[in-house]
């Protein structure tokens, strides 16, 4: 399934059906180190622009959506990027949110194997509730998520009301909110509607049972708040 990295608006970064990526990435997992290699359809490493202050946006789930990672690789050659990190779980997916200057570019789930005979889990694997109380705390820090109606193709507003602390500015926003659905398949990026606000706006393409991961920073810390949230 070919899918794209969709600027609807320049918050917003989620995968649909589209033309074939002009950009390939590959990830492989050894010795508690990811290895991300990034190339154009000639073998080149493309020029990446910055996207909030960084060149890459490497997000790491778990097949059961449990684990939650938002990373930024270190450049150790062009198209060569690097990260250590301990993965326990057997099997993962990860999302890589890149700008190539001049190159189409869309992000497609790329699994991760931890180890050689490890299984990579079936779609659907995630096992979903949707949460009643969408009010999550997290060291102290107490988050609520107050939304519209979440249907199918309309514009959605995810509005976080941070009850008991101010947060700090982190990666050059208020936050950042990433969205995976059940089938570890569909990925979105959103980014606040302005610099002043948690406010972000989406759509979602289909329907089904979404996890999303708020990111806030309080105290020097960046905070992933998960709520699990259906679109009917």
């Amino acid at each position: 399934m070919d899918q794209h990295h969709e600027h609807s608006n320049e918050h917003d970064h989620h995968l649909t059906n589209v033309v074939k990526s002009e950009v390939n990435v590959s990830i492989s997992y050894e010795n508690e180190k990811l290895s991300i290699q990034v190339a154009d359809n000639n073998g080149n490493a493309p020029s990446l622009g910055l996207t909030h202050e960084k060149e890459m946006h490497l997000i790491v789930v778990s097949n059961d959506l449990i684990e939650f990672y938002h990373l930024h690789p270190k450049k150790v050659n062009n198209g060569d990027y690097e990260m250590n990190i301990s993965l326990s779980n057997s099997s993962y997916t990860a999302f890589v949110d890149i700008n190539p200057k001049g190159k189409e570019y869309h992000i497609k789930p790329i699994r991760i194997k931890v180890t050689s005979d490890s299984q990579i889990l079936p779609l659907g694997s995630a096992n979903l509730k949707k949460d009643q109380f969408y009010k999550k705390e997290m060291d102290g820090n107490v988050v609520e998520l107050i939304t519209n109606p979440l249907k199918v193709g309309e514009e959605i507003t995810l509005s976080f009301n941070i009850v008991n602390a101010i947060p700090e500015p982190y990666l050059g926003a208020l936050g950042h909110v990433v969205v995976i659905d059940q089938d570890v398949e569909q990925f979105i990026h959103v980014h606040p509607v302005s610099e002043h606000e948690t406010v972000f706006k989406t759509q979602f393409d289909k329907s089904g049972l979404y996890k999303l991961w708020a990111e806030f920073k309080f105290r020097d810390n960046v905070f992933p708040f998960p709520f699990i949230i259906e679109v009917k």
